[in-house]
């Protein structure tokens, strides 16, 4: 479960009613502090809420058993996935929007929320992440039938995300959402500042 007494926010409790609610989840081995070093470069009408993910991973935690690089068994994602909308849940009445946006392990998780509810979030945002492979269960038709804003960021020498999975993710995005996919020339398993500035000109226009 996600630990609500562990969400790091940007706004104290009584200025977040009213506020769209971008939720952050990291990367494998970091932690809920990792993804606010972004709040100073993304637009301030939005309230960041960064999660922890639950089980432990090194000095960090993750979302989910690792598996294969890129391709994690998706039974454990949707439990993960649950998590998170259960955590979203106790706070949605609060925010008018809800966005998305993950770094890594975090981009899949962002990506398969999506799936678990194509029509509930203004958009998803995944960098250095990927989709989880495989659809058994009609979900992707829902998703592109909802059609979603996603912003796909990745690195053209990321040394983690297998090119394979990086290419799926891009494929998967094209057919079943409104994407903006980038890539940036000379980056590895990061951000940088030309990826950010372009994460904050597709928040500002959702």
């Amino acid at each position: 479960m996600i630990d609500a007494t562990l969400v790091q926010w940007t706004r104290p409790t009584p200025e977040r009613t009213g506020t769209p609610l971008l939720v952050t989840m990291h990367g494998v081995g970091s932690n809920e502090h990792d993804l606010l070093g972004l709040a100073p470069a993304l637009p301030s009408a939005w309230t960041i809420a960064s999660l922890r993910a639950p089980l432990p991973w090194g000095q960090g935690h993750s979302w989910y058993p690792l598996g294969t690089p890129g391709s994690p068994a998706p039974g454990p994602v949707d439990e993960a996935v649950a998590d998170v909308l259960t955590w979203i849940d106790s706070v949605a009445e609060d925010h008018p929007r809800i966005g998305l946006l993950g770094f890594s392990q975090g981009g899949s998780m962002a990506l398969q929320l999506l799936r678990a509810r194509p029509r509930a979030f203004a958009f998803a945002v995944s960098l250095s992440g990927f989709v989880v492979p495989g659809d058994t269960d009609g979900r992707d038709d829902a998703v592109a039938a909802a059609h979603p804003r996603v912003f796909l960021g990745h690195g053209d020498l990321d040394p983690v995300i297998p090119a394979e999975a990086t290419a799926r993710t891009q494929a998967w995005a094209a057919a079943h959402t409104d994407v903006t996919d980038r890539t940036y020339a000379g980056l590895r398993h990061a951000v940088s500042a030309a990826e950010l500035a372009d994460v904050a000109a597709f928040i500002e226009a959702s």
